[in-house]
């Protein structure tokens, strides 16, 4: 494999209002893994996402909509549990709520052995994420399995949520995963403020740097993002200007997984950091995480 990702996949119910206010909801999928494979994929590399999913017509119907999007499927194990949901107002401001619908689900249930068959060991790209380590003890322990059993480049986003973890056990992860890391993409301040109490993008490159990643993509919204590397002079990488924006749902995770996708095919990180946030940038048209899938062709244009 090119790219395996490794996390929970999700129904997601979205409404164009509110959640307090919402009558009427979407039904699409989504989730941080599912955002990032499936934008993956959509650069004609080769992914696979790791997961399980509930024996539940949602999971069936995840396992299909992975199938259409060109992630390979055969490592979504359906078993014990539910397969997880939320629901979301979308907002295109990005002051959006989550309500999630996933204790006890069936991805949060994966574990070493679910690492362990899967193809993590000899992907040229593995994408973990903070998420997957907060929905359970036993996932948190199968992503830092992962990052000691890869042996290709690790790419790692923190991607905290205060509803799923304390900043505590999100840092303590940080900084397991981090000396394996070719690259740690973390916002800021989303990210950044609650996990290391920085918020000056410089101050973050350099701490996540001193943790022992490899490289650093701080990501700044519209303001871009500042790539850092070993002792290298950091790089301010301008945004893309987005031409329509509906919701800003999975954003970043469209932006890491684009970025596995280039570092898969030998892409230096400015420039694997450059096409995710150019296929970011399209993905803000789109109504949820996966509504919106930047082509090679856009992304190539945009890069000119």
């Amino acid at each position: 494999m090119d790219v395996v990702v490794l996390g929970e996949p999700l129904v997601e119910f979205s409404a164009d209002h509110a959640l307090p206010e919402a009558q009427t909801f979407h039904l699409s999928f989504s989730g941080d893994a599912l955002n990032a494979s499936v934008a993956a994929a959509a650069q004609g590399v080769r992914v696979a996402l790791v997961t399980r999913v509930g024996t539940d017509e949602f999971g069936e119907r995840l396992i299909r909509f992975a199938d259409g999007h060109g992630v390979d499927s055969r490592w979504m194990v359906r078993g014990e549990g539910s397969t997880g949901a939320y629901a979301i107002g979308a907002d295109p401001s990005g002051e959006r709520a989550f309500v999630y619908l996933r204790h006890g689900s069936a991805a949060s249930r994966m574990n070493l052995q679910d690492v362990d068959r899967s193809p993590v060991t000899t992907a040229r790209v593995v994408l973990l994420s903070g998420v997957t380590a907060a929905i359970s003890g036993s996932c948190a322990e199968a992503v830092r399995h992962a990052a000691k059993s890869a042996s290709g480049r690790i790419v790692y986003d923190p991607n905290f949520r205060a509803r799923l973890t304390t900043a505590r056990d999100a840092v303590s992860v940080l900084r397991d995963i981090a000396p394996h890391a070719s690259l740690v993409k973390i916002s800021c301040p989303g990210d950044s403020g609650p996990l290391l109490e920085l918020t000056d993008p410089y101050e973050v490159a350099r701490a996540c740097l001193d943790l022992g990643a490899a490289a650093v993509a701080v990501t700044l919204g519209e303001n871009g993002a500042l790539l850092a590397e070993g002792d290298g002079e950091p790089v301010l990488i301008p945004a893309f200007r987005a031409e329509l924006i509906v919701d800003q749902t999975g954003a970043g995770d469209v932006l890491a997984g684009t970025a596995c996708a280039f570092l898969a095919r030998g892409s230096s990180p400015a420039d694997a950091v450059r096409a995710g946030m150019a296929a970011s940038a399209i993905s803000l048209s789109g109504r949820g995480g996966t509504g919106r899938q930047a082509t090679p062709q856009e992304i190539e244009n945009l890069l000119r």
